[in-house]
């Protein structure tokens, strides 16, 4: 993917003389995130004012619970911060027609696109209006335990069958309580998706549509690899899960991961850290292939960005506004500052600061570099946002936890998967 260079931008990202406001400015800037992410926005907002006196950055931050009724309240009522950090998915909520947040277009002369690839802006673009600005691209990447594979006398898996291969072995060798991939609900239907989606070519949700783009066979297909990982003993029942402290408990903090018990994880790339910060001594993580099948239709990999930098359209200072997203994307002090804590950054300066100062980790560059081979070949398609729709991802976790509860045979939920799929996404708006 060809990044375009402008030489206006060659010193993107180095220190910029302290530039002052005419009279005092105060945004207001929203994001959600753990503790890291907070201290190191916290720093790099303060970077940012010792660079621009007179300007004020409000900072405004929570976890993820709760964030987006938050900010629901707060666009309803026109009271909502200046800069916001928003799911890609959200546009389609907040901003159908692309007039719900400012269009970036109008702020050009304070941000510098040369530095993202046409596909990164392209993502914001909703009617052809700018909406927000992504500072990475995450994607669904196979996590292993090199360690826990080597005990059960098993490579990496290469393949679908090598890992369906791998669950008796595991059982055999391990113990009943040892599994080569665990993971919450969501990721686990998002596997299951993922052979699916190779094999016919069609996501569970058109790609521009209302509608459930896959077929009656492939709905049932999907029901029964996700049924098929359970009962071939590589994935961690759900009955199971939820005895150790709930189905939606982190992998991270469940000690069958941190001992190497459970051996794998279908994740986010941004998960990565997380995922390697608990685990002992003994452990050691690397990205698997991703898995395909032979003639596989779609790579079936699941990406997008991982957030977006949105400004309101009712900011006062709409100019400033931009110029510190800008900062947070772009500038290579920012860059150093944030690190990982948004993931690896698109925009080309800053990952550029951060490969030359050495701080992008084994682990997760080599999920970045799988990720963009995937990009680069066309073979990864942006997803619905009514897919991550809040509502219609409660309703696919409901169906696939009838299925584990013996609720639902698999003809049963993949009907329903159809035609209450349909009826959802129809009301989704």
């Amino acid at each position: 993917m060809q990044r375009r260079r402008a030489l206006a931008t060659l010193a993107a990202g180095l220190a910029a003389p302290a530039v002052h406001a005419a009279e005092p400015i105060t945004l207001r800037f929203t994001w959600w995130g753990g503790g890291e992410r907070h201290q190191r926005t916290l720093k790099a907002i303060a970077a940012f004012e010792a660079r621009h006196p007179g300007v004020k950055i409000k900072p405004e931050y929570m976890g993820t619970t709760g964030y987006l009724e938050k900010l629901t309240m707060q666009m309803v009522g026109g009271t909502e911060p200046d800069i916001m950090q928003i799911n890609w998915a959200w546009l389609a909520m907040f901003s159908r027609h692309g007039d719900g947040f400012l269009d970036l277009n109008q702020q050009r002369a304070q941000l510098s696109l040369d530095q993202f690839a046409d596909e990164e802006i392209r993502m914001g673009l909703v009617q052809g209006k700018l909406n927000g600005l992504p500072p990475s691209y995450s994607a669904r990447v196979f996590v292993w335990n090199e360690a826990s594979f080597a005990r059960a006398g098993l490579a990496l898996p290469r393949s679908w069958d090598e890992l369906f291969a791998a669950g008796p072995v595991f059982r055999a060798r391990l113990g009943e309580q040892a599994y080569p991939i665990d993971g919450e609900p969501y990721d686990m239907l998002l596997l299951a998706q993922a052979y699916v989606f190779q094999k016919y070519g069609t996501p569970y949700v058109h790609a521009s549509g209302a509608r459930v783009a896959m077929s009656p066979e492939a709905l049932r297909e999907w029901v029964d690899v996700y049924q098929r990982l359970v009962d071939t003993h590589v994935a961690t029942p759900l009955r199971y899960r939820a005895s150790l402290g709930g189905a939606e408990k982190p992998l991270e903090q469940q000690p069958d991961w941190v001992v190497g018990n459970w051996a794998g994880n279908y994740t986010w790339d941004t998960a990565l850290r997380l995922r390697q910060s608990t685990l002992d001594a003994k452990q050691r993580l690397a990205i698997g292939e991703f898995l395909t099948l032979p003639g596989a239709k779609n790579s079936g990999m699941f990406g997008r960005p991982a957030m977006l930098y949105a400004v309101s359209k009712r900011s006062a200072h709409p100019e400033m506004a931009a110029r510190f997203i800008n900062y947070l994307l772009t500038d290579a002090e920012a860059a150093r500052t944030l690190a990982l804590s948004r993931g690896v950054p698109s925009a080309a300066s800053a990952f550029r600061a951060l490969d030359e100062a050495k701080m992008l980790p084994p682990l997760e560059l080599a999920a970045y570099r799988q990720i963009k081979a995937q990009r680069d070949a066309g073979r990864i398609e942006l997803p619905s946002p009514k897919f991550e729709d809040a509502r219609f991802r409660k309703f696919m976790r409901e169906i696939f936890e009838r299925i584990s509860y013996g609720k639902l045979d698999a003809r049963q939920a993949a009907q329903r998967l159809l035609d209450d799929g349909n009826a959802l996404l129809s009301r989704i708006k």
